[in-house]
């Protein structure tokens, strides 16, 4: 049965579930199951060249006749050719992030294409909502990947930025169950975005040692590092411990750029180096235990979702 709120209308989608356009998790095969589903599937593009993003268009436009879109950091360097094949696979919904808004807003929306953006402030939802976004995702610092400088939860984030803009409100951060989507929604949320849960799915392109890596996480597996570049949430290995010695030692801005080199995310999450490789997941890694099929876990979401609506965890 499909749910009817502002966010399952903007997107014609069954239920107000969101996978993350993760790097190098989410692909064709991902989003369009999480669409097929009911859901709304992402393909991440932060990780794609443009004849690749081109490519996941094709595959996912063939697999799904539902709704899905793009996840677009805008700091992309060849972010035109990202937005070319965007308009011309005409492509329903663009989620941005990492950038200012005002920037390609009203070029898609130009394009009839529904513009939503990530934020991790009540002060940048607003910003965003004057820029003539669709809709926000408001990120907590639990997220995995990168992250706020401002380190706010998800929890207090979500009525702060409820109360500051008009537009829909996405929530994300520590996200992977319906009892969290309950919560969200209580405090303003109309919808969820779900990242990390995702990562452990059969859909998902990063490799399995990095979906064994995050079953195995534990409680305080994870941490925000890299603060004085760009803070990201990353499982602790032997690349993070590097990362933590540098900065625990004062490395400059230029000292952890060569330590980062090209390549780290990839080598991690989709080569599945655990030693070498970037690590970027959230902290609710700790409570995912299997990999389970997308569609599995967009149902199992919703009908926890829908048992936590019915009978209030309190009331147990």
């Amino acid at each position: 049965m499909k749910f009817e709120n502002r966010i399952t209308r903007l997107f014609d989608i069954d239920y107000p579930i969101i996978q993350a356009g993760m790097i190098w998790a989410s692909g064709w095969k991902l989003a369009s199951a999480v669409s097929n589903a009911g859901g709304l599937g992402l393909i991440g593009a932060g990780s794609m060249y443009p004849d690749v993003l081109k490519e996941h268009l094709t595959k996912c436009k063939a697999a799904t006749d539902k709704p899905f879109g793009v996840n677009l950091p805008l700091l992309y360097p060849d972010i035109d050719q990202h937005v070319k094949h965007i308009i011309e696979a005409r492509v329903p919904i663009v989620f941005t992030s990492a950038g200012n808004p005002k920037t390609w807003t009203s070029i898609l929306k130009a394009e009839g294409i529904k513009v939503v953006h990530v934020v991790s402030s009540a002060k940048f939802a607003l910003k965003s909502q004057d820029a003539g976004v669709d809709a926000v995702v408001a990120e907590g610092f639990e997220a995995g990947g990168h992250n706020g400088r401002e380190e706010t939860t998800t929890f207090c984030l979500i009525p702060n930025v409820r109360a500051s803009i008009e537009i829909p409100l996405i929530a994300a951060g520590g996200i992977g169950s319906g009892r969290s989507m309950y919560a969200a929604m209580a405090l303003g949320a109309e919808g969820v975005q779900v990242g990390s849960r995702f990562v452990c799915s059969e859909e998902a392109s990063s490799h399995l040692n990095f979906k064994q890596a995050v079953m195995d996480s534990q409680e305080g597996g994870t941490q925000l590092s890299l603060k004085k570049h760009t803070p990201v949430r990353l499982l602790k290995n032997k690349f993070f411990e590097n990362v933590f010695n540098a900065e625990s030692s004062g490395a400059s801005l230029e000292e952890l750029e060569l330590l980062l080199g090209r390549g780290r995310a990839k080598k991690g999450m989709f080569e599945g180096d655990l030693e070498e490789g970037e690590l970027e997941i959230g902290q609710v890694s700790s409570m995912i235990n299997d990999i389970l099929p997308a569609a599995a876990i967009v149902s199992g979401i919703w009908e926890e979702f829908l048992a936590a609506k019915e009978r209030p965890f309190f009331n147990v």
